[in-house]
């Protein structure tokens, strides 16, 4: 768990190991503020801390808010739209969607109805009439700013953006900060979205925030398109003075991964990712009954007490460490074991005093991960509103689950191959699993707990318009 200790201006000298590391980080013009919050981690990893929240040190949440019933309460939807105006959405956009085996950065992916998550996230800030910012990484910025020029009405008097930053892998063998001849581009990696809190000081972009007078911040990932501006909920940030909120969601089998909220000694919430539960609590992580909320990663951040807290705390939040293990080359598992030294954006719900966490419908969490999750937004299981929302079809009240053969549908270019005329008609779907190589005709109709099976080598064609009923 994170360590009670702030670090001062000299504490990168208290480690002889450190020091090269440091000068590593300074070489390639990472600001000071960067380089002593990752001194932070690499300390707690130096003395053999693993970040781990192990079962017996939390409780679970029983109950929360529900969001809901916010719409119904007058007063909450009157203070939203007061505070909308000093209200700003930001997207977390650095993902290149390696996973699915994309190169560019994944909001440029075609999502739903021929738009792509930037087409779509440009017109909800448009409709709710507030200031869109993106936290982009060096491999998305260009890319991500050439699309968002066409749409001119979002300039404003906030830069559009600002750049997440990057620190050393550490090599597993000695905590040295790793060298790679090859591409000295993989000796480098994203300290994860936890970053979000250095790189808003780091970048300038919050005292540009304050000093044009926005006081909040409603935070989420650019490929959950269900999270957009919500005034109740704004309303009830506000009206209950918090400076810090989580959007969690009641968990199901397929949400059982995900990181979930939990509560430790004297009742604070937090946030524990699956890389921070010991192997031994894994089946306690995995019960949802027991653990009943995860992390949307849809946030609410009240800036003046943000910046507060982190001059209390010399501008290292002390966010709980996650340590990756990873190799250096993430094409090559021979090559050399490192660490990641990674945080997550969500847990800052545990370091600020008072925080809190309302429970939000499945409209505002549709996030798309995998190419499984692709081919659930695609279909006619979710629609995309007047209003740019991306939402699940009225009559379901849980996307379908599916589990497309790994091997086949794992990439994006290998999945649309497989989908050549388009997605199925999944609204009436619960569960679709396919195994093996299996190509799908125009108009197809999947209704209920569905499983393709093709053992051959051989692809399987599912001719046009059939209609599949499964159990």
């Amino acid at each position: 768990m994170t360590m009670n200790k702030k670090v001062t201006k000299d504490m990168c000298g208290q480690f002889t190991s450190f020091a090269p590391i440091a000068k590593k980080m300074r070489h390639e013009g990472l600001p000071d503020i960067v380089i002593k919050n990752f001194a932070y981690y690499y300390e707690q990893v130096h003395s053999g801390q693993t970040g781990m929240i192990p079962e017996v040190s939390i409780t679970p949440v029983e109950s929360l808010p529900n969001a809901d019933a916010f719409s119904d309460n007058a007063d909450l939807l009157a203070a939203g739209e007061a505070a909308l105006g000093q209200t700003v959405v930001l997207k977390l956009n650095g993902g290149l969607g390696t996973g699915m085996g994309l190169s560019r950065a994944k909001s440029l992916l075609s999502v739903k109805d021929g738009h792509t998550f930037l087409d779509i996230i440009a017109n909800q800030a448009l409709e709710s009439d507030t200031p869109l910012v993106f936290m982009n990484s060096f491999s998305t910025q260009d890319d991500t700013l050439a699309v968002l020029a066409k749409y001119p009405a979002l300039q404003g008097d906030i830069p559009l953006d600002f750049l997440q930053n990057k620190v050393p892998k550490i090599n597993q063998s000695d905590l040295s900060a790793v060298e790679w001849p090859d591409n000295p581009a993989f000796e480098w990696c994203p300290p994860g979205h936890g970053d979000i809190y250095v790189a808003l000081i780091t970048s300038g972009m919050l005292d540009t925030l304050l000093d044009a007078g926005y006081k909040y911040v409603f935070v989420s990932n650019s490929d959950n398109l269900g999270a957009v501006m919500d005034t109740s909920i704004l309303g009830y940030f506000v009206s209950n003075d918090l400076p810090f909120m989580m959007e969690v969601a009641n968990r199901t089998e397929s949400d059982r991964k995900g990181g979930h909220l939990a509560q430790a000694e004297g009742g604070q919430l937090i946030l524990r990712e699956s890389a921070q539960c010991p192997k031994a609590d894994q089946a306690a992580f995995e019960d949802i009954r027991r653990h009943k909320y995860f992390n949307t990663n849809n946030l609410w951040l009240n800036l003046h007490a943000f910046r507060q807290l982190m001059v209390e705390q010399d501008n290292v939040l002390g966010l709980p460490l996650i340590c990756n293990t990873k190799t250096v080359d993430p094409r090559d598992g021979a090559s050399t074991p490192v660490y990641q030294l990674e945080t997550a954006m969500g847990s800052a719900i545990g370091i600020f005093p008072g925080s809190g966490a309302v429970c939000v419908s499945r409209n505002r969490f549709a996030p798309i991960k995998t190419t499984n999750d692709l081919l659930a937004v695609r279909s006619d299981a979710y629609i995309l509103t007047g209003d740019y929302r991306v939402v699940l079809e009225p009559t379901r009240s849980e996307p379908p689950f599916i589990q497309l053969d790994s091997m086949f549908c794992k990439l994006i270019n290998d999945m649309e191959a497989r989908f050549p005329a388009g997605t199925p008609s999944l609204i009436n779907c619960e569960s679709l699993s396919v195994s093996g190589d299996v190509i799908f005709g125009r108009n197809i109709v999947i209704e209920g707990n569905v499983k393709i099976v093709n053992s051959t080598t051989e692809p399987t064609v599912i001719a046009d318009g059939t209609h599949i009923v499964g159990e």
